[in-house]
């Protein structure tokens, strides 16, 4: 199984900012040192192309980006201060998440450790997203002719507004979005499928209502790719979740997500999303999972 990382791209936050920056190279070496992949298998991210932003955000706002003339209220909805080092960490973001897809199509999984840049619209950013890593990918691989039928299977425990928006009135792109009802964004849009969680809700409740809308999802829309945002923030100790998941059960989540598409042989790309405990080493465990999840059953769906 390979792994794309950008991590070494920081981006210098304020003191005190709310977004926890060290989770990405903290999992990095965790799963090194665990031996769930190998130094091989373990890529620098490429800079994702102009080109390939375009597939999917207007002219106008990735030339913002890249030049530092982002609208101020546009970089406050955001939540980075702009910097070059903003602009490459992005695009490095995104083009994980595209190499990890393109990986999937040979190895059945493959991983992004960060993205899932969900809140990210065509012509704007916001909630810590600057472009929106699988709208991108999710376009190149059709573009390219490499995928016809996407699900987008966004687990993080906030709404994907902005790719709900992007392929709104798209049928070659089915957007399943399960999320805490009350969370940000306040504001939502219109998924395919949207399943909105009452605060508090735990392992058993959330499982249930996946195991029933993957089932539904895999075979009404019968994708012949999946791209899966597996947030570590409905976790029961994340600052921002109000889900009470703990992390045997988000375990079960990523294994329920990863047999439902290797039971039918279906290629994922995984990308991490959101994760704001105040306890790092908890959104370090719950997304090593996921990459140790994910890896097992590729190794044994698509290798044996």
């Amino acid at each position: 199984m390979r792994a794309f990382y950008s991590d070494h791209f920081v981006l210098p936050l304020p003191e005190g900012h709310k977004f926890p920056m060290a989770k990405y190279s903290r999992l990095r070496e965790r799963i090194l040192a665990d031996g769930i992949i190998s130094p091989d298998d373990l890529h620098e991210a490429p800079p994702a192309s102009i080109a390939d932003l375009r597939l999917v955000h207007t002219a106008e706002y990735v030339d913002a980006v890249v030049t530092g003339t982002v609208p101020a209220e546009i970089q406050r909805r955001i939540g980075f201060p702009w910097s070059p080092q903003m602009v490459e960490r992005s695009r490095r973001s995104v083009g994980a998440t595209i190499a990890a897809s393109r990986a999937a199509l040979d190895d059945g999984v493959a991983a992004n450790l960060a993205g899932g840049t969900h809140h990210a619209f065509a012509d704007r950013g916001e909630g810590f997203c600057v472009f929106n890593d699988v709208a991108v990918a999710a376009r190149v691989l059709q573009q390219h002719q490499l995928a016809r039928r996407i699900a987008i299977v966004d687990l993080d425990v906030h709404q994907g507004n902005g790719t709900a928006a992007i392929f709104a009135g798209d049928p070659s792109v089915f957007t399943f979005s399960m999320h805490g009802d009350k969370n940000f964004p306040f504001r939502k849009e219109v998924s395919d499928l949207d399943v909105a969680l009452a605060d508090g809700t735990g392992d058993e409740e959330y499982l249930s209502l996946l195991q029933t809308h993957l089932h539904d999802i895999l075979n009404r829309h019968q994708p012949d790719f999946v791209f899966y945002l597996a947030g570590a923030d409905p976790f029961e100790g994340d600052r921002l979740g109000r889900i009470k998941m703990t992390i045997d059960g988000l375990r079960r989540r990523d294994e329920m997500v990863m047999e439902a598409c290797t039971r039918v042989r279906l290629p994922v790309a995984i990308s991490m999303s959101g994760g704001y405990a105040n306890d790092i080493d908890a959104i370090v465990t719950i997304h090593v999972n996921t990459i140790r999840v994910a890896g097992t059953l590729c190794h044994s769906t698509f290798v044996s």
